[in-house]
């Protein structure tokens, strides 16, 4: 089974950062939390990846950082080992989920298929990301999953927007939703975390 507590129940919306400068990742986060969005799902997209989750990890108590973008064993042992508390990978493999598993961490395995939905239930993990969300079928695609694969509930991921976000999170098969509309371009890049944790105030409030 997918280790307690899930990563589906830190928060309803989950921010997917991208941090290319480690010095950010505080000041990020801390706009993040003080927004309502605890969770924080740093991608291991870039270098300062790792150093972002550590510092998070060790700087902002109110925060519960993952690593998202995990896509092999070593990422995993690197995530947990930076102080990562949940992992989501864009989709699986049995060796990835063995190693999410053993990790003791939550974990989130992605899937767009009915087919990856069945595989991973088999294995007895009932919570996974739906990515890419919107391009897989989006909300309707998610209807027609809870009918025969009621046990399943997802975080759907990717072109997510904070129009489209509250008809995913309406879903009874949805713990959450995962984006970036909260943490846009170029408040990110003039640094301006008041609105950044704006932003993040009114995603906290689409569900209630």
């Amino acid at each position: 089974m997918t280790p307690a507590p899930s990563a589906l129940d830190h928060a309803s919306v989950l921010p997917v950062v991208v941090i290319d400068d480690a010095a950010d990742a505080v000041p990020l986060a801390r706009a993040l939390v003080a927004g309502g969005l605890p969770a924080i799902e740093v991608t291991l997209r870039t270098p300062a990846a790792l150093d972002a989750i550590r510092a998070i990890a060790a700087e902002v108590p109110g925060a519960v950082v993952g690593a998202g973008t995990v896509v092999s064993a070593r990422a995993v042992a690197d995530a947990v080992g930076a102080g990562a508390r949940f992992l989501v990978s864009p989709g699986w493999t049995g060796g990835l989920v063995d190693a999410m598993r053993d990790s003791g961490v939550p974990f989130l395995p992605g899937v767009s298929t009915a087919s990856e939905v069945v595989a991973l239930l088999e294995r007895g993990v009932r919570d996974m990301k739906f990515f890419p969300a919107e391009a897989a079928g989006g909300t309707a695609y998610l209807t027609s999953l809870a009918g025969p694969l009621p046990q399943a509930r997802f975080c759907p991921t990717g072109g997510i927007s904070a129009a489209s976000a509250p008809s995913y999170l309406a879903l009874p098969n949805v713990g959450c939703v995962g984006g970036t509309w909260m943490l846009p371009g170029d408040a990110l890049a003039r640094r301006d975390w008041a609105r950044v944790e704006s932003l993040a105030r009114r995603a906290s409030a689409l569900r209630t």
